[in-house]
């Protein structure tokens, strides 16, 4: 049992894509507005009440971490004060992250999996304390 709980601050639902840029126009037309932040084919952001939708393109290198059996490209994605300390509680839950923290351009973050499977982003932003 554990007694610590996950400092989250905020969360929101991200779609890894090959085909971004449709994507990208698909939502913008969708929801009448203009993705922000944006970075040309790499990443878009849409603010909607309670929620934000993130769409990105996965490096080569992970694509296949987003066509998997399991959760394919969505992902809840779990902004954290401290991203070491969310790593602590998810392996004392016994569901420890399987690879390394990433430095990605909007801060650190590592992938978690929920009991069925399903892809977790745990992430601390560049703008929290590391």
């Amino acid at each position: 049992m554990t007694t610590g709980s996950l400092d989250c601050t905020s969360a929101f639902i991200t779609l890894a894509s090959e085909r971004f840029e449709d994507l990208v126009s698909f939502y913008s037309a969708l929801l009448g507005q203009v993705a922000q932040p944006y970075q040309l084919d790499r990443y878009a952001e849409f603010g909607l009440p309670g929620l934000r939708l993130a769409i990105f393109r996965p490096k080569l290198d992970q694509a296949d971490r987003f066509n998997g059996p399991t959760s394919g490209a969505m992902s809840l994605c779990l902004e954290v004060v401290d991203l070491e300390a969310a790593i602590a509680h998810f392996t004392d839950l016994g569901y420890p992250p399987p690879g390394p923290v990433l430095n990605a351009s909007h801060g650190r973050e590592v992938y978690a999996y929920d009991p069925d499977g399903n892809r977790l982003i745990l992430h601390q932003s560049s703008t929290q304390p590391a």
